[in-house]
């Protein structure tokens, strides 16, 4: 949902001006669901009012919508009995990734049972069964310890598990032990789009404005030094007068139509007087130069 969010804004101001025979902007961005609504892991209100940001950025959203045939240059969705086949150039996939090979790697090494998704399920205190020398943590760890699901795979929970295991290992070396892992949920943030995030802390539920603003003071807080929070603030303050991006990348092509090379450059370069745009191999001799 985040993706569909930032590819809207995208295509709807960032590379607005930047072709002069297509128009990003007529772009089509159609968000596949599978459930009935989108973030079905947040509460009702706040699901509805993701959606409803979500069409006011341009985007078509299909609930209760399965993929069930990907192709270089189209995507079959069935709804029900209701089968649809959208041509599109562009298709990203967010619905689900595999744990790392490194975690059925260990599995072989050490006998562990891994999940579907290959994650390692460990015990209560984050060790493989077995060898409470090896600890798995982050979303390679399959841990359902609490509440009998496992808990995603986001950086929070990594964060958390990275002390506990710090601190344990304190322990066993002065001979002390700690309880079992236990996760302590402070809430879950989406951005949708400029201006527009969704809040569920548990004791206090936002949308819009506020949400992005505490989603933006979240992120800054977890940065670690003074010095990146000031200079990220300000690439953000940036972005959010400009509607613009640190960098293009400008791919150009031989004359057989064969790729070669990528010319890199920062959006002052891009632009010229009247609304004409800099060529590709010019912007490439100002990179070089």
């Amino acid at each position: 949902m985040e993706l569909t969010g930032c590819l809207s804004e995208l295509a709807h101001h960032t590379l607005k001006r930047d072709f002069r025979h297509i128009d990003p902007g007529s772009a089509r961005i159609v968000l596949v669901e599978g459930g009935e609504r989108v973030l079905p892991s947040y509460p009702l209100k706040l699901s509805a009012k993701a959606a409803a940001a979500l069409t006011r950025l341009g985007i078509e959203i299909q609930t209760g919508a399965i993929v069930t045939g990907v192709e270089p240059n189209a995507v079959t969705i069935r709804r029900g009995s209701r089968t649809e086949y959208v041509r599109t150039r562009t298709i990203l996939w967010a619905a689900g990734v595999q744990a790392s090979p490194l975690g059925r790697l260990l599995a072989e090494k050490t006998g562990a049972e891994v999940d579907k998704e290959g994650r390692i399920v460990v015990q209560p205190d984050l060790t493989v069964p077995g060898h409470p020398e090896l600890f798995v943590l982050g979303d390679l760890a399959h841990f359902d310890h609490q509440g009998g699901k496992p808990l995603p795979g986001v950086a929070p929970v990594a964060m958390q598990q990275g002390r506990y295991a710090a601190k344990l290992i304190e322990s066993r070396l002065r001979s002390k032990s700690l309880p079992p892992f236990h996760y302590k949920d402070r809430g879950s943030l989406a951005v949708i789009g400029r201006n527009a995030a969704v809040a569920d802390l548990g004791w206090l539920r936002l949308s819009g404005f506020p949400a992005w603003l505490l989603w933006l003071f979240v992120h800054l807080l977890f940065l670690v030094q003074f010095q990146n929070r000031l200079l990220v603030l300000m690439q953000w303050a940036w972005s959010y007068i400009t509607r613009n991006r640190s960098a293009l990348l400008i791919p150009e092509r031989n004359a057989d139509g064969s790729p070669a090379v990528v010319s890199a450059a920062g959006p002052s370069r891009l632009a010229a007087g009247g609304g004409n745009r800099t060529r590709p191999s010019a912007v490439k001799e100002k990179v070089e130069s």
